[in-house]
């Protein structure tokens, strides 16, 4: 008897420990609602989708899984808050704090991080498509290059070349960026544009001895000249071939690091 006691004692321990877990965490995110200010607390997996928490006090908060997509949370206190795997899609983080939060797998999409303060975070696995205003120290002149290849494979150029210019902004030699971003200034019909990213890409893929790099440029001054032909030529079936074997190569080239 004493095992079966020992056993049901046990599991009525969990269950009252899952209830006081629980009921701690339903009172916090009531604070939060209520006061916006709750330093520290367990929030996790808390359900705050488009909750109104401009200023709020959440340093040091666990907030790991918790909703917060399209939460107004503009100049509100996130130092030091765990966001790992926490949704923050579309949120406004307008002057947010948010120096050294854990954000690991974290889900920016889309999110307004105008003037926010991000020193001491590390973005490298957090997800940023589509989010605007992400200040320049927030990642390496790679990290910004490859957040624009993937805004450009989902065809948001303008965004793309947002990125690119904040590569270009770090390391002024940064040949790939060049390159996309001339890519995504020719898929905008930004044909000049396109030919002068080219043209500096091309410069410094031969200085910096990069062959690969060189005929990608020159490949994509080819493909805008093509572009650039009246109407009757590129309705040609060896216009459409070309389009596809310079753009192939093109794409081959630019992969993230």
């Amino acid at each position: 008897m004493k095992p079966i006691l020992l056993t049901t004692a046990a599991i009525f321990t969990a269950i009252t420990l899952n209830t006081s877990a629980f009921a701690e965490n339903l009172q916090n995110i009531q604070k939060v609602l209520s006061t916006k200010t709750c330093p520290g607390c367990d929030l996790t997996d808390a359900g705050l989708v488009m909750a109104e928490l401009v200023g709020a006090n959440l340093s040091g908060a666990d907030l790991s899984r918790a909703n917060l997509s399209r939460a107004n949370l503009t100049g509100a206190d996130l130092t030091g808050a765990n966001l790992s795997g926490a949704s923050l899609n579309g949120a406004n983080l307008t002057g947010a704090n948010l120096s050294g939060a854990i954000l690991v797998g974290t889900d920016l999409r889309d999110a307004y991080l105008v003037n926010a303060q991000l020193f001491g975070t590390d973005l490298s696995s957090a997800y940023i498509q589509g989010t605007i205003g992400l200040p320049e120290y927030a990642g390496t002149p790679e990290d910004f290059y490859a957040w624009g290849v993937i805004e450009a494979e989902r065809g948001n150029y303008q965004a793309a070349i947002e990125h690119y210019n904040q590569a270009l902004n770090l390391k002024a030699d940064f040949a790939p960026a060049y390159l996309a971003r001339g890519i995504a200034q020719f898929r905008l019909s930004n044909h000049g544009g396109a030919i002068q990213d080219a043209e500096v890409a091309s410069q410094l893929f031969t200085t910096q001895e990069n062959p690969v790099g060189f005929q990608a440029s020159q490949n994509l001054i080819a493909m805008v000249e093509i572009a650039q032909n009246p109407p009757e030529v590129r309705s040609r079936p060896s216009f459409g071939n070309a389009l596809v074997g310079i753009g192939s190569l093109l794409l081959r080239f630019l992969s993230p690091f």
